[in-house]
């Protein structure tokens, strides 16, 4: 299918081929039928993205900060191909859409195939033929309004928040400065109302298109007119409320707003504009200074928009959903009309020329729609056949049987292709001899084309079944959120392929029981887990130079993983699992390789109130390790130190940079004793997994040790609520 897509690093727009979505659970596929241009918000992002790269880092200091701590606690070259991979790569526009219902996901049951819907969401309601839609972001269309019409229903609903955040009552007078597409639609919203509007905009089409909609007067900014306009409607007592619609860099609009509002006025910021505001203005009139946030309450919310969890209208009447529905009732019963906000009507085969003409000025516009079918009009959208696919059949190996070496490259599957697949492990992969990567699946289509085309992968995809019952695919990698790894990581070993997949191997105890299963069934336990720090060569230079051991060890190892950012999926325990349970096995896995055993006991515990966990490993042989895992240290220090000490030495390791080892007498470096560039054992991991794929050979790691070490990752949570060592089950 194709897609409207820009490369923020390039600036670069494009009609793209990525591959059609599939219909998850909770959700529907929806087949476009008109897509609404935000002329403010697109075209702003488009604008950005011509930008020099000091331009956009001077536009985004929010990005600046997060690159500046990710160099502290990854290293330059880590950060950097992470930030390259994110500017080299295609992202969507668009978000405001109506459609017809191609195929219903389960739990679904308000909407059938063939029902027209308005569709909301920046990564849900894009510019492209195809999109999946989870329930909260979706709502019928009524009767009697037109597929064009729907499509404003987004833009519709951020304009509906805003008025609804400014109170507005009957009889009031309202200023609304910016009157592009948004400040239209708050015109007619406030008419509607019962208030009475001032508009403000420097275009004088602009102004003469909102007086048409039902504003009182509209002028320039600085005119005389506007103020004369306030003086009579209010009698000299200013507005009771203003909306800043407009964008830009200049202040003119909060200082406007500060003069014209009366005493103990609402300020309402709907629009991106500068707002320093003037301190003696807005504190004598004690004005009331309200954000309104996009289309309502919900936006967001990974739970409202993706999981469908309502919020209950006796505490929170109008949410996104029911703005969305409710700006569609007031089209139907003639409350706004959008026809006259149309300035034009493109083709979407022509969707890259009209952002063009856009940006440049030639086209003029409020709004602009890009139809998806030829000769579509206004009024009906027949729905199209939909054929549902067939999901081939998994053959499922018996017996254990031992794994041919391959002749050719080894060809290679990626489940998954997020951030830390394109950061630290696919630049591993592409270009290494031996390597051809076959195939991505990725849940969204835009994801698995920009690992495609970045990184040369034969096909993208988001139907997994494809690839599991592929003969030509070796090996399957599994980079996807926690809570899909032991699912997948199964489905790929009973459909007979080798298996990378990242930590964790499992989120519980019956996930970890349920991939021995498989391996049992199947026969195959052909499976690599990404404990990658095993691999890092520093690590292993320093671990042969301490030598092997007599006596038992004592290991400590201080992870300083630092506070996570408000909404990250890592929060999210009820389906992604604690955060230690998602990362621990990293520093578990760590240890062991150290002490050379598995082990066979566990104890926790975290101090009152604080994310900090202290863990104890218990090792067959008397040697104890103590991982002490911190969110409350200072994200200036180390992430990773470690120091293993037996028979009077000493090893240590520096974050990866440096390592050194005392041996009673000096202290002899591993290399030297400057900082070298971290590296944490990718690209060795790597290495080994395909050259086991490759010749038949032993897996890097045994099964049994990825076991024991998953068995003891999850063994803390046990340790913290019970309050006592845990002795693990089946210990050697």
């Amino acid at each position: 299918m194709k897609q409207v897509v820009q490369n923020y690093k390039s600036g670069e727009l494009a009609l793209l081929d990525v591959p059609e979505p599939g219909c998850k659970p909770g959700g529907v596929l929806v087949r476009s039928a008109f897509s609404l241009i935000s002329t403010g918000t697109e075209l702003m992002k488009v604008s950005e993205a011509g930008m020099s790269m000091l331009g956009k880092a001077r536009s985004r200091p929010d990005q600046v900060a997060k690159v500046v701590q990710s160099v502290a606690t990854n290293g330059v070259p880590a950060t950097y191909r992470k930030v390259m991979g994110k500017l080299d790569s295609y992202t969507p526009l668009g978000y405001s859409l109506c459609g017809v219902v191609e195929q219903v996901g389960a739990g679904i049951d308000d909407v059938k195939v063939g029902d027209l819907v308005a569709c909301a969401g920046n990564e849900h309601a894009l510019h492209a033929e195809l999109n999946w839609v989870p329930k909260n972001l979706y709502v019928p269309v009524p009767d009697g309004v037109a597929p064009r019409h729907a499509a404003f229903g987004t833009v519709g609903s951020i304009a509906l928040q805003g008025v609804r955040q400014g109170e507005s009552r009957l009889g009031e007078v309202a200023l609304v400065i910016g009157l592009g597409l948004i400040g239209q639609l708050v015109v007619q919203l406030l008419n509607a109302s019962g208030v009475r509007v001032v508009g403000v905009d420097p275009d004088p089409s602009r102004c003469e298109l909102a007086e048409r909609l039902g504003a009182a007067a509209c002028g320039d900014p600085g005119s005389a007119s506007v103020e004369s306009a306030v003086a009579e409607l209010t009698g000299g007592m200013g507005v009771d409320q203003v909306y800043l619609a407009a964008g830009g860099s200049s202040n003119q609009p909060v200082e406007l707003a500060a003069r014209l509002c009366r005493d103990r006025g609402r300020v309402i910021d709907i629009g991106k504009c500068r707002l320093d505001l003037p301190w003696n203005a807005y504190y004598e009139k004690e004005l009331d200074v309200r954000f309104s946030r996009s289309y309502g309450p919900g936006r967001y919310d990974p739970e409202y928009e993706l999981q469908g969890r309502d919020y209950p209208i006796g505490y929170v009447r109008w949410t996104e959903r029911r703005n969305l529905a409710c700006f569609l009732d007031l089209i139907a019963r003639g409350g706004v009309d959008v026809e006259p906000l149309v300035s034009h009507v493109a083709g979407f085969e022509d969707a890259v020329e009209t952002y063009r003409r856009l940006e440049e000025g030639e086209l003029k516009a409020v709004a602009v729609l890009f139809r998806y079918a030829p000769g579509e009009d206004a009024a009906s959208v027949e729905a199209p056949e939909v054929t549902v696919p067939r999901v081939p059949e998994v053959a499922r190996p018996s017996g254990r049987t031992a794994p041919a070496r391959r002749s050719g490259p080894v060809r290679l599957a990626f489940v998954g292709a997020g951030n830390y697949a394109s950061s630290m492990l696919l630049p591993h992969l592409t270009g290494r001899d031996g390597v051809e990567l076959s195939t991505v699946v990725t849940t969204t289509a835009l994801s698995a084309a920009n690992a495609r085309r970045k990184f040369g992968f034969g096909k993208a995809t988001t139907d997994l079944d494809a690839v599991l019952g592929d003969p030509a695919v070796d090996a399957v990698f599994v980079v996807t959120r926690h809570s899909s790894h032991a699912e997948l990581t199964r489905r790929a070993l009973l459909a007979g392929k080798a298996v990378f997949v990242e930590k964790p191997l499992a989120l519980t105890e019956e996930e970890l029981a349920s991939v021995l299963a498989a391996v049992e069934e199947s026969g195959n336990d052909r499976i690599q887990v990404g404990f990658n720090r095993r691999f890092a060569p520093l690590l292993g230079e320093a671990r042969e130079l301490f030598g092997a051991r007599t006596g038992p060890a004592s290991l400590r190892y201080l992870v300083n993983a630092g506070r996570l950012d408000h909404g990250s999926w890592y929060l999210r325990q009820d389906t992604e699992g604690s955060r230690f349970a998602g990362e621990g096995g990293h520093f578990v896995d760590t240890a062991s390789w150290l002490l050379d055993a598995d082990p066979v006991s566990v104890y926790a515990t975290a101090p009152a109130g604080n994310e900090d966990l202290q863990i104890v490993l218990g090792y067959p042989d008397g040697s104890t390790a103590t991982i002490s895992y911190v969110t409350s240290g200072p994200a200036s220090f180390p992430k990773e130190t470690l120091d293993l000490i037996a028979d009077g030495k000493v090893l240590r390791l520096d974050d990866f940079t440096r390592a050194s080892v005392y041996d009673g007498r000096r202290r002899q470096w591993v290399g030297s004793r400057l900082p070298k560039a971290r590296d944490k054992g990718q690209n060795a991991e790597l290495a080994a997994f395909v050259k086991a794929v490759r010749t038949g050979g032993p897996m890097p790691v045994p099964l049994e040790s990825l076991a024991a070490t998953t068995t003891a990752t999850l063994a803390v949570r046990t340790a913290l609520a019970s309050g006592v060592p845990v002795t693990l089950a089946g210990a050697r």
